[in-house]
């Protein structure tokens, strides 16, 4: 059955319908994810069409030549088992790889239990991208000074921001951080020592609550204030933090904050493991763009 199955490019309202699926699917999206997402790469959007109806898809951003993501992996309920999604998978896997030069490398974030099928298709386990909870009271406590001095994310020039984000994203991603930290029912901050920036993060409304990501920092005291800051945006309601297992700094923050692990995702890669500054990824920034 699957010879039936088309696999095309998503118009703008089936990204919309494919945002919809991954709400259904509690991933909890954020408000404004699919407005963000089309602006970064609005040719990452893959359908699967059979008997011309839309029933999975998927986003394979690219990130100049030099990276990209896969994410946004869902079939529909009641066509799983029907050999769909594999074809789906490894066709979204080849335009990626076409999309991309040589020897360029490809990450995702899979759940736990598709880690063996990922693995035949190349991909490399890295480390675990952890979710956690917490819960921000209605009045939180006003943040202790220290770390670093909190601004707005706009009072920063943008060439540093991008200067600071390559180093710990695989690469260079403007047209998505210019959305991403301007977007509506958002806040974006960073912290600055000594007139140079030492880290920044960005919390958003979600369905439920909201996400901060990425959170990226110099060290344990800059992350902190920068997430006490973000936390008071989620007053009275849950606060959700995506954490790599593999910075032992940002999981003492996790246990600080007493945050409770509702999900995970093994993030691995296909080609080389990218040269990043893991000890700066306090929060990775989506499980969808990377």
């Amino acid at each position: 059955m699957t010879e039936q199955l088309t696999i095309r490019s998503m118009s703008r309202e089936e990204a919309d319908e494919l945002v919809n699926w991954a709400a259904r699917e509690g991933w909890n999206p954020g408000l404004h994810d699919a407005d963000v997402f089309w602006a970064t790469d609005p040719d990452a959007f893959i359908a699967a069409e059979f008997e011309n109806e839309l029933i999975g898809g998927g986003a394979i951003t690219a990130y100049g030549t030099e990276f990209g993501f896969m994410g946004f992996f869902i079939v529909r309920p009641e066509f799983r088992g029907r050999g769909f999604g594999d074809t789906l998978w490894h066709a979204r896997r080849e335009r990626l790889l076409g999309r991309l030069a040589p020897g360029a490398g490809i990450g995702m974030d899979g759940v736990f239990d598709m880690q063996p099928y990922y693995a035949k298709g190349g991909f490399v386990f890295s480390h675990r991208d952890i979710r956690y909870r917490a819960e921000i009271p209605a009045d939180p406590e006003t943040p202790e000074p220290g770390g670093g001095h909190i601004v707005a994310l706009s009072e920063v020039a943008f060439e540093q921001l991008a200067e600071y984000d390559r180093t710990c994203f695989p690469a260079a991603r403007e047209t998505f951080l210019k959305s991403w930290i301007s977007q509506p029912e958002g806040l974006a901050l960073g912290c600055r020592r000594d007139g140079r920036l030492s880290g920044y993060g960005v919390v958003r409304r979600c369905l439920e609550g909201c996400k901060v990501g990425p959170l990226f920092a110099d060290d344990a005291a800059a992350a902190a204030a920068l997430y006490a800051h973000l936390a008071r945006f989620a007053a009275d309601g849950p606060l959700f933090l995506d954490v790599p297992e593999n910075n032992s700094a940002a999981m003492d923050l996790v246990r600080r904050h007493d945050m409770v692990e509702v999900f995970g995702c093994a993030r691995m890669y296909l080609g080389p493991a990218p040269d990043i500054a893991h000890e700066r990824v306090f929060g990775v920034t989506t499980f969808e763009l990377g």
